[in-house]
C-alpha cells in the first residue's frame, strides 16, 4: 500500500522535531559545520558509520562531545595510535575467570557497551584492534572468547587526517557509508568563529572547577533514535527507485568505486533523508547524501558532478530555509526545560546565548508574531536574574 497520502504518527514527527532542535543547537556553536552536522543526524538515525577526514583542531571532537552530550546514549571516545593495546578499547582480562580457565574481556564502561562511539585517528589502530572494530562496525558484535556479543552501537564516528591507500585498511574503511573532508573555517568567516568560539571557551573556563564536564541537558532519547530507524521502512521508495539506479549507473560510468554494501545501504540513507524531511514519500531532493557515499577522495569531485544536478533540476530545497514558529518555540521550550534541570552555574551564559540567537530569528524571519518575541524576552530576563544571583 502507497503511504502517499499518510503522515507520520504526531509522536514520530515530535521524534524528528527534538533531533532537528539538537541540530541547530549545534549549529549555533559550530561555525562552517552545518553539513557536518546534518550527516552526524543521519547517521544515528540509519544506524550508519560516519568519517570525518580533516586535520586537527577542526572541532571534531568538541562537535562529538556536545552532540552526545545532548542525547542520552552510552558514549566512547578514544584516541589511537599504533601502539593503542585491544584492552584500551575492548577492556581488560577477567583474571578470575582466567584463572578458571576461560578467556573473557570485561566490557563495562568500555567500546563494547557504547551506542554512540568516537574514535579519532581511526585507522592507526594495529590489525588486532581493526580486526575488532570490523566485526563490531559492520555485524555489531564482539569477540568475546569463544562467544559472539551483540553490541549496542548505533553509530561509530571516526576521525582521521587521510582515507588510507593500504587494501588492508579498505575493508573496514568501507563501512563508514557516509564521509566528509572537514576543511580549517574560511576567511570570510573567522569573525563568526572567533565570537563563536570563543563563547564555548568562556563556557569551558566557567566550568572549570566544577566537574569539567558539558552542563546540557539531554534533550534526545536513544529510543527515539531507535524508533525512528525503524521508520524507515515505512518510507515509500517508488517514486525515487527507477532514478537512483540510473544515477548510479551515471557515477560508475564515471569511475566512481561503488560496493553493493554501499549501492544498498545507500539507498537507507536517501529514506533517511525522506524521513528527516518529515516526509513519507521520498522524493529525489533525499538523494543529498550520495554526495558523501564515495569510496577514494579523489572521487569526491565527480560525485558532486554528476549528484547535484538530480537536486538542482529537481528543485531540491536548502537545508537553510525560514524556520516555522513552532519550530523556535520549540526551541525555547528546551532551553527552558534545561534551566528547570540542570542547575549550574556554567549553563546561564550558554542559555542566555542561544536565547538571543533565537530571538534575532524571530526578529528577522517572524516580526510581526509579538507573543513568541515576549515569551523569548521573558526567558532571557529570567536568565539575567539568575545570573545576577548567582
Amino acid at each position: 500500500m502507497s503511504n502517499r497520502s499518510i503522515s507520520w504518527p504526531r509522536e514520530v514527527v515530535d521524534k524528528i522535531k527534538r533531533l532537528k532542535a539538537v541540530q541547530r543547537q549545534l549549529k549555533d556553536f559550530f561555525v562552517n559545520r552545518e553539513l557536518a552536522i546534518d550527516l552526524l543526524a543521519l547517521a544515528v538515525v540509519c544506524r550508519e558509520h560516519l568519517l570525518l577526514i580533516g586535520p586537527p583542531g577542526t572541532a571534531k571532537t568538541d562537535l562529538l562531545n556536545r552532540f552526545t552530550a545532548l542525547v542520552d546514549a552510552k558514549t566512547f571516545h578514544y584516541l589511537l595510535t599504533r601502539f593503542t593495546e585491544p584492552s584500551e578499547l575492548f577492556g581488560p582480562l577477567d583474571l578470575a575467570k582466567f584463572q578458571e580457565g576461560a578467556f573473557r574481556i570485561q566490557t563495562a564502561g568500555m567500546l563494547p557497551e557504547a551506542e554512540i562511539a568516537f574514535l579519532d585517528e581511526v585507522f592507526q589502530g594495529s590489525s588486532a584492534v581493526l580486526n575488532s572494530l570490523l566485526a563490531l562496525a559492520n555485524e555489531r558484535v564482539f569477540h568475546n572468547g569463544s562467544k559472539r556479543e551483540p553490541v549496542p552501537l548505533i553509530t561509530l564516528v571516526g576521525a582521521s587526517n587521510f582515507l588510507p591507500d593500504d587494501p588492508g585498511l579498505r575493508a573496514f574503511a568501507d563501512r563508514f557509508m557516509l564521509r566528509l573532508q572537514v576543511a580549517p573555517v574560511t576567511d570570510d568567516k573567522l569573525d563568526q568563529l572567533l565570537d563563536v568560539g570563543y563563547d564555548l571557551e568562556r563556557e569551558r573556563m566557567e566550568r572549570v572547577g566544577s566537574g569539567g564536564g558539558t552542563n546540557l541537558m539531554a534533550t534526545l532519547k536513544k529510543g527515539d533514535l531507535l524508533d525512528l530507524h525503524k521508520r524507515i521502512a515505512e518510507v515509500d521508495m517508488t517514486p525515487v527507485k527507477d532514478s537512483y539506479i540510473a544515477l548510479l549507473r551515471d557515477l560508475r560510468a564515471e569511475g566512481v568505486e561503488l560496493s553493493d554494501r554501499r549501492v544498498v545501504r545507500g539507498l537507507k540513507l536517501v529514506a533517511g533523508a525522506a524521513l528527516l524531511r518529515e516526509s513519507m514519500v521520498a522524493q529525489p531532493e533525499d538523494f543529498w547524501p550520495l554526495l558523501h557515499m564515495w569510496t577514494r577522495a579523489e572521487e569526491a569531485e565527480t560525485v558532486n558532478t554528476v549528484v547535484m544536478p538530480h537536486l538542482t533540476e529537481r528543485g531540491a530545497v536548502s537545508m537553510s530555509h525560514v524556520r516555522d514558529i513552532d519550530d523556535i518555540l520549540t526551541d525555547l521550550d528546551i532551553i527552558q526545560n534545561q534551566r528547570t534541570t540542570v542547575r549550574s552555574e556554567a549553563t546561564i551564559p550558554g542559555r542566555l546565548m542561544a536565547l538571543n540567537k533565537l530571538r534575532r530569528e524571530v526578529l528577522r524571519d517572524h516580526r510581526d508574531n509579538e507573543s513568541a518575541r515576549l515569551r523569548i524576552d521573558e526567558a532571557i530576563r529570567e536568565g539575567l536574574t539568575q545570573m545576577e544571583a548567582s
